[in-house]
């Protein structure tokens, strides 16, 4: 299996990028067009694309596909691996800036989602890496640390299956996008729109479908003195 984990840049990278209401969730609707494996984890994706290589033409040109410059969603961060795990550890080893490991016994243990409770204990054990976690007795590791985090560093090292919802694409669009500030000019409500209609161009572009009319809709929020932007 091979493993890509996504994550929309932050803001600042993205200067260039149309402005999106849900940049993850218009991000896991681009990639489905390249596996229908596509789950969302915290706040990135995960991507398994093996079964899905030879309709690209290969690994490398499916990879070439995914991560060319220029995509309609916003520009991402990316990690690979043999497993979900081992992606999402080399990302999350990326986007902290911590050391760059090529090999998951290297990857720090802030990497690993289910060592983050544990982190200032297996640090006073000297355990900092996956490697380090995993040389230790297993028994003693489960009845101290609990079975979760045998359980995670079975999967990442591919002992045990992993097993996600996978998202589809929806039939219908609809979002929505609260207003943070009072609206009194239509080019504010124009702002918003905008926001709506780039997350409504990644949706069509995903069903290949075009639209005749738009409608937009204004909500009061009487509660909140706020006009949430309908769909």
């Amino acid at each position: 299996m091979h493993w890509i984990a996504l994550q929309p840049a932050p803001h600042d990278a993205a200067a260039d990028a149309p402005p999106l209401v849900d940049a993850l969730t218009a991000l896991a609707w681009w990639a489905l067009q390249f596996t229908p494996q596509v789950a969302r984890v915290q706040d990135a994706l995960v991507l398994e694309v093996s079964g899905s290589e030879r309709l690209f033409g290969g690994r490398a040109a499916l990879l070439q596909l995914i991560f060319k410059p220029n995509q309609p969603v916003a520009p991402v961060q990316y990690a690979q691996g043999a497993t979900s795990l081992v992606a999402l550890g080399r990302l999350q080893a990326l986007v902290a800036g911590l050391p760059d490991a090529t090999a998951p016994d290297a990857l720090p243990l802030q990497a690993l989602a289910a060592a983050g409770p544990h982190l200032p204990t297996l640090a006073r054990l000297g355990c900092r890496t996956w490697g380090q976690l995993r040389a230790l007795p297993r028994g003693g590791l489960a009845r101290r640390f609990g079975a979760e985090l045998v359980d995670a560093l079975d999967r990442a090292y591919g002992l045990r299956p992993e097993v996600y919802p996978w998202l589809t694409l929806p039939d219908v669009f609809d979002a929505r996008l609260e207003l943070q500030a009072r609206v009194e000019s239509a080019p504010v409500l124009l702002f918003g729109a905008r926001r709506l209609l780039a997350q409504l161009l990644v949706w069509l572009r995903a069903r290949q479908r075009g639209v005749l009319v738009l409608e937009l809709l204004w909500e009061l929020d009487a509660h909140r003195g706020v006009e949430p932007l309908g769909r």
